[in-house]
């Protein structure tokens, strides 16, 4: 069984899009031996509505989801650990493979609110569909 853990720094969207994308893309493809998490380096309490909204806009439904802390636990126990953004930081340990996610901060030119989640959704599919690709395939570099 592979585990994939996506983090970001409070749990409550980027890292939770990027589960529920992977989640349902496996879904839909019938991929099987893969589980997916995500957590937070300064977790907060609650899911981004705008995260929710635009992943159900997907067909998607993460509301149930809830906030978690990264712990090395939780590293451990992942075979992936993939950092979505330079803003969460994640000190790694031996085992899992790392890697660290450029995303799009469409705020940066000024877009904001659902607009910008949509581009943020959008920009992290075409990231989960390359990693399912990868992890999909006998040779996952």
């Amino acid at each position: 069984m592979t585990q994939v853990l996506f983090v970001c720094v409070k749990n409550g969207g980027k890292s939770q899009m990027a589960a529920g994308l992977l989640t349902q893309l496996l879904r839909d493809q019938h991929s099987a031996g893969i589980e997916v998490g995500s957590a937070g380096t300064e977790a907060g309490s609650k899911l981004n509505g705008l995260s929710v909204q635009v992943l159900a806009e997907s067909g998607i439904d993460i509301s149930d989801q809830h906030t978690r802390q990264l712990t090395p636990e939780l590293q451990q126990q992942a075979d992936w650990v993939i950092t979505l953004g330079a803003e969460a930081q994640v000190d790694p340990i031996a085992g899992p493979r790392y890697e660290t996610w450029e995303t799009d901060e469409p705020s940066l030119r000024g877009i904001d609110g659902i607009e910008r989640m949509r581009l943020v959704r959008d920009d992290t599919a075409r990231q989960v569909a390359d990693l399912h690709t990868r992890l999909t395939t006998q040779d996952p570099t």
